[in-house]
């Protein structure tokens, strides 16, 4: 980390939820306070088995979402992070899913593939991606039916990616049942992309939370036509890890999203699971004793089920943490509210902060939030800068140069 060490003993931040959370002591071989950082042996070819140790629901019973605190357990592992670091999982493919997909085969689960050691069923829960149909699935599809839109999908990776959101591999199944011709299970198996890694931004310090890695995850459930869809990592963590199980995880470095130098303001702006990095950035402030001011634009649905982390965000704001806390909860009047109505409104705050040298970050959706989130910034900086829309623009661009405006955005 590019920032110093506190020049005093810091008062550690209890979070009002997990309250033993912030006594928990550093493991031997762990990281406890930001110093020399070795190499972990742990990736994605090679995942630490870390225990879940931690599954509650932070949402409230009346939000339309589902999003859940994990705490996992890195023991002596080694692995060592920093806020602003992601955690990869890897995780294993719902076995509904997969039994539905063999049946459709019309084999046996212990089926032997040819060029594989491991039966169907077993490569089809831990080694294929299920949950999004890839390229050579789709140009196969297209190939033995025919269909000419399946072959334009495969060609456009934009469109293949706005088509395939909410689907799954059985939804390509069903255009390959309308022709002719079973498929063979060696022929199936051989157009999957391999099960990939998710991986998610970390909302804990180690400096606070000892050999405990937090992540903020929405559980991902849907229904489309006929069917219940659900996300393979979000809901392998809630229903299918276990309460004391184990999965595979390893340390994901986000070396652009750091905190700044222990005096430099922050603004920090992270609606929904947005927030997770802003958690640990918090933390880490707290523990370090970091004098620099910092702000949060926190945005969700409804206050009264959807404020994550709510009590423990209040409780930094009262002791004098978090500088600012401005939030926006879009459902909760006529009109709705985001975390850029916020930064439009408190703009000649925002753009002073700017002036004295303070760093953005921006956490969450690419596809809406940021691009809101940026065009606002372009918009208070015209306002209250004096400038016209080029020179906000190069006030922008400048921040991004010097690394003082950085997103983590997906």
């Amino acid at each position: 980390m590019n920032t110093p060490a506190a020049t005093r003993t810091p008062d550690r931040v209890v979070s009002p939820e997990t309250p033993e959370a912030a006594t928990r002591p550093a493991r031997a071989g762990q990281r406890g306070t930001a110093g020399a950082r070795t190499r972990s042996p742990w990736n994605r070819k090679n995942p630490y088995r870390a225990t879940l140790v931690g599954n509650r629901v932070l949402s409230g019973p009346q939000s339309t979402k589902e999003v859940r605190h994990y705490e996992f357990d890195l023991a002596d592992s080694g692995i060592s992070y920093e806020p602003g670091d992601g955690l990869g999982v890897q995780p294993v493919n719902d076995p509904a899913l997969v039994d539905e997909i063999v049946t459709r085969l019309g084999v046996h689960p212990d089926h032997a593939v040819a060029g594989h050691e491991r039966p169907l069923s077993d490569l089809l829960s831990h080694s294929l991606e299920l949950r999004t149909p890839g390229r050579d699935l789709l140009e196969f599809a297209a190939h033995r039916t025919g269909d000419s839109d399946l072959a334009v999908l495969a060609g456009d990776r934009t469109a293949r990616d706005r088509w395939a959101r909410g689907r799954d591999v059985l939804d390509v199944m069903d255009v390959l049942d309308l022709v002719p011709g079973a498929v063979s299970p060696d022929e199936f198996v051989g157009v999957l992309e391999p099960l990939r890694h998710r991986t998610y931004s970390i909302s804990s310090a180690p400096a606070v939370h000892g050999s405990y890695v937090h992540l903020t995850v929405t559980s991902v459930r849907h229904r489309t036509g006929t069917r219940d869809r659900h996300g393979t990592c979000s809901t392998y963590l809630a229903d299918r890890i276990g309460p004391t199980g184990a999965g595979g995880v390893f340390p994901v470095k986000n070396r652009s999203f750091r905190l700044p130098e222990d005096d430099t303001p922050v603004i920090m702006i992270g609606p929904g699971t947005g927030v997770a990095p802003f958690r640990a950035f918090l933390h880490e402030r707290a523990a370090r004793g970091a004098r620099g001011a910092n702000w949060l634009f926190f945005g969700d649905r409804h206050r009264g089920s959807d404020f994550l982390y709510g009590d423990e965000l209040c409780a930094f704001r009262d002791r004098g943490l978090l500088t600012r806390l401005d939030v926006a909860f879009s459902r909760d009047r006529a009109e709705k509210d985001y975390v850029w109505h916020r930064m439009l409104e408190h703009g000649a705050q925002v753009f002073a902060w700017l002036e004295e040298g303070a760093h953005v970050y921006v956490c969450g959706d690419a596809l809406a939030m940021a691009v809101d989130v940026d065009r606002a910034l372009h918009e208070l900086v015209a306002t209250h800068g004096a400038r016209d829309t080029e020179q906000a623009r190069e006030y922008v661009a400048a921040l991004r140069a010097a690394k003082r405006y950085v997103r983590d955005v997906y």
